[in-house]
């Protein structure tokens, strides 16, 4: 008969057993490609010792194509909870060690249960991706799988906030997962996403790409827009994500956590004569605009590397999180295109959703022109921005900076979409369009039969900038509620933030809006 003691040893034997993984050979081959293993990957992201594993005995219930006699406890996930600078959060991490990480129907159940204990408790869901995709050994069961947490993704969007790390391959359906998230991380080298391989578009499409170009960080990053921060290495991606969740709430009813700071409220702001040419024309850095803005001069940018006309990202002012929105003039003047108004509308659409207040700086000369925009659909994309500011309900405080012209004007978070408070340095610009541009339309006529055409132009031109180039036309009709210095910019943002901390708004009531797709 079975002892005590003996069943003890066989539960720290099968333990053992699960710690493993897929071998130690296996292991340290994942090692020498530079990646950790999964359970390292816990280790560096969450508290210590603040790991609780579910499901560690887990294994598949596969017969087919040999997989009865290959029965790894766990089948190729570890799955559980812990803290992150004292916050729950669950996780998941996929270990390639075991059949690749592939998703089976035991896997998708183990990720499943932790996604709706999250929901459940209000907390954040981390998922580590490391894995080849669909277990094709299980068929329609791993499909299935698959599909089961694509429906909780859903579910669970905008009530909890959902991290995608790819940490390896994440290929075919696995990369849904990951798009209906609220933030992709990707690891340069390491980490590939992609609906298709090299291998599948060369017979397809007799395209030939290497994996890096088709779906590396990089690429991600700078043209499909799908990863939003890019690391160096596993260890600075875990560790930017035990930060990066400290600017975010554990869910829609909580509020984000208050950070220390000593920068002084009232700090008044220095250097923006020089940093902000008074030329219109002129570019320059608004990123550098926020640092100076913000707390202690932290700004952390999202999806820096695409669609670089706008920068869009979280800082902390008084303390407390913000979602900062603003037209960059270093690029492309800072226009609106297609890229630039999805990048602006999906963080918009988060802030709004997770309680984040939201600061908009505006230096925009409006739509990108072009055959190419217009084809594109820069009508529908650029109304997604709009629809976003429309919706979002959080207090919101846009400042105009320089220009602010035609639609764009209007999309910015104007106080006709219902921005909370306006305000405008006294280089602000609102018009329907820049001076050359109004009066090569205007005075069409007049410049043609002038004996001067260049001469009557100039003075065109002076006289419109004396009407619209500034913003105390938009001030006498209580469009902008006050024109402001420059150094009072982090005051007056953080005094209108304070007042508008109770704010509540009541929406006609539906079952959702239909935002443009």
């Amino acid at each position: 008969m079975e002892t005590y003691q003996d069943k003890l040893e066989r539960l720290v034997s099968l333990k053992n057993e699960a710690l493993e993984g897929g071998g130690k050979a296996r292991q340290e081959k994942q090692r020498a490609r530079g990646k950790m293993t999964a359970r390292e990957r816990i280790e560096h992201f969450l508290d210590p010792e603040s790991f609780v594993e579910l499901d560690r005995f887990v294994t598949h219930r596969c017969q087919d194509f040999g997989m009865g006699e290959k029965q790894i406890l766990g089948d190729g996930v570890i799955t559980g909870h812990g803290t992150v600078n004292g916050r729950t959060v669950y996780l998941f991490a996929q270990d390639f060690t075991v059949f690749g990480g592939a998703l089976g129907e035991a896997h998708a159940q183990k990720i499943c249960k932790i996604m709706d204990l999250a929901l459940q408790n209000g907390a954040p869901v981390v998922g580590l991706n490391d894995s080849g995709g669909a277990r094709i050994q299980e068929g329609v069961e791993s499909l299935g799988g698959y599909a089961e947490i694509f429906y909780r993704n859903t579910q669970a969007s905008g009530v909890v906030p959902q991290i995608s790390v790819i940490l390896g391959p994440c290929a075919g359906g696995a990369v849904y997962s990951p798009a209906i998230t609220d933030f992709v991380l990707m690891v340069k080298e390491t980490s590939h996403m992609f609906i298709t391989g090299p291998d599948v578009i060369k017979t397809v499409t007799n395209e030939e790409v290497t994996f890096e170009e088709l779906g590396g960080a990089m690429t991600h990053a700078t043209k499909s827009g799908v990863n939003h921060f890019t690391f160096d290495s596993e260890a600075d991606c875990l560790q930017f994500l035990r930060d990066f969740l400290d600017f975010l709430p554990s869910n829609n009813l909580d509020d984000a956590p208050l950070g220390p700071t000593s920068d002084p409220w009232d700090r008044g702001c220095r250097g923006f004569e020089d940093l902000v040419p008074a030329n219109p024309n002129k570019p320059y850095d608004v990123q550098k605009v926020i640092e100076e803005i913000v707390d202690d001069g932290v700004f952390l940018s999202v999806q820096a590397d695409w669609a670089q006309n706008i920068a869009v990202g979280f800082a902390r002012m008084d303390g407390r999180p913000v979602g900062v929105v603003a037209n960059n003039p270093l690029f492309l003047a800072g226009v609106l295109d297609i890229d630039a108004s999805q990048k602006a509308a999906r963080f918009v659409r988060f802030c709004d959703a997770f309680n984040i207040p939201l600061v908009t700086l505006v230096d925009v000369p409006g739509f990108l022109p072009g055959v190419t925009q217009e084809h594109g659909g820069i009508i529908k994309h650029g109304a997604k921005l709009l629809y976003a500011y429309c919706e979002a309900t959080v207090p919101k405080v846009t400042v105009i900076l320089r220009k602010a012209y035609g639609g764009a004007y209007d999309v910015m978070c104007s106080s006709h979409i219902r921005s909370d408070v306006n305000l405008s340095w006294p280089t602000g610009e609102i018009a329907v369009m820049g001076p050359q541009g109004a009066i090569n339309i205007i005075f069409r006529r007049e410049l043609a039969e002038a004996d001067d055409p260049e001469a009557k132009r100039e003075e065109l031109i002076e006289d419109y900038k004396k009407r619209f180039a500034s913003p105390y036309v938009a001030a006498s009709r209580g469009f902008i509620d006050d024109i402001i210095e420059p150094k009072d910019t982090r005051k007056r943002l953080i005094a209108s933030l304070r007042t508008l901390r109770g704010k509540r708004v009541n929406r006609p009531s539906r079952k959702h809006g239909n935002i443009p797709l």
